[in-house]
């Protein structure tokens, strides 16, 4: 494996565990798993094409170069897929489930896994096996920025600002992939074809890393500014109920989830006083339950209650 690849799979490895990280963290971001997919595939698609065909390794040099070809033809029909469901680019919906199966991985498995893995004839794998390939490689190319632009039109669409910024990117990253088959052909070096086909993804990766810095310290930010305005909220429904300090404070520990017991533990009183203030805080509030209360104080999103009623 030449040093830059080397480089480039070690790299790519260590932005796979923290995308992973992030992944785990927030599953319901399905684009992130999108992403997940497409990063392993670069890395395999690397870590083939630097380690075969290789005599020392004990595979077959016909199946080494079957499974490095494979793998440059797996990624590529994966582009127009990744868009599709990463950005919900309609348009896309043939070239992700049939197009790239009909016109790539179909041509591969006919010319090299079949006609290759039986004459052995690499050179005629290459020579006409690549042609179909990468007339469609350059078709779906098109056939994704168009699709872009198109959602870029849509004034209902939700592809603007930090998503349009990230579509761009990984456009840009996926270009110069509709050259592979041009360089398979004309037999370019290893390296220079791994290096134009991955230094799009290194900026998008830095991208994406600078956005995750962004957006934590905006969430950060959100939940510093949701706290504060919760508080003040609070507070201002307390005074409008004529809610005494030491009712505030015990109206407060209710809605956090305290029991009496605790309550009075925090407050040196006995919890039957507790049980008293509490039926004063119901009284003013006009309310019975605790979730009631929640929702007149504006102590939790009613959204949420609706949702959790096990939360009282």
């Amino acid at each position: 494996m030449h040093l830059i690849t080397y480089i480039l799979v070690i790299f790519e490895l260590m932005m796979l565990a923290v995308q992973l990280y992030r992944y785990l963290s927030c599953p319901e971001d399905k684009s992130l798993l999108w992403y997940l997919i497409l990063l392993g595939l670069l890395i395999f698609y690397n870590v083939t094409c630097g380690l075969f065909p290789d005599p020392r390794i004990p595979l077959s040099l016909v199946t080494q170069n079957v499974i490095a070809y494979g793998a440059g033809f797996l990624i590529a029909s994966y582009f127009p897929f990744y868009f599709y469901k990463s950005y919900d680019l309609k348009l896309l919906k043939f070239q992700a489930f049939y197009g790239a199966k009909l016109f790539l991985l179909l041509p591969y498995f006919v010319f090299f896994v079949l006609i290759y893995g039986v004459e052995g004839d690499l050179d005629f794998a290459v020579s006409y096996g690549l042609i179909i390939p990468f007339g469609y490689s350059i078709y779906m190319m098109w056939a994704i920025f168009s699709a872009i632009k198109a959602k870029f039109k849509t004034k209902q669409s939700s592809l603007y600002c930090s998503d349009s910024v990230e579509v761009i990117g990984v456009y840009c990253a996926v270009l110069p992939w509709a050259c592979l088959s041009l360089f398979t052909y004309l037999n370019i070096t290893q390296w220079v074809e791994v290096l134009v086909t991955n230094f799009g993804f290194l900026i998008l990766t830095i991208l994406f890393m600078g956005q995750s810095v962004v957006k934590a310290r905006v969430e950060e930010e959100q939940k510093i500014t949701g706290f504060v305005n919760r508080q003040h909220k609070f507070q201002k429904r307390c005074e409008n109920f004529g809610l005494t300090p030491r009712e505030k404070n015990i109206a407060e520990l209710l809605c956090s989830g305290l029991t009496y017991k605790e309550i009075a533990v925090l407050e040196f009183i006995s919890e039957k006083t507790v049980d008293t203030h509490i039926r004063h805080i119901f009284f003013k509030t006009g309310v019975n339950k605790k979730i009631e209360l929640m929702q007149k104080l504006g102590f939790a999103d009613e959204l949420l209650l609706s949702h959790n009623p096990s939360y009282t």
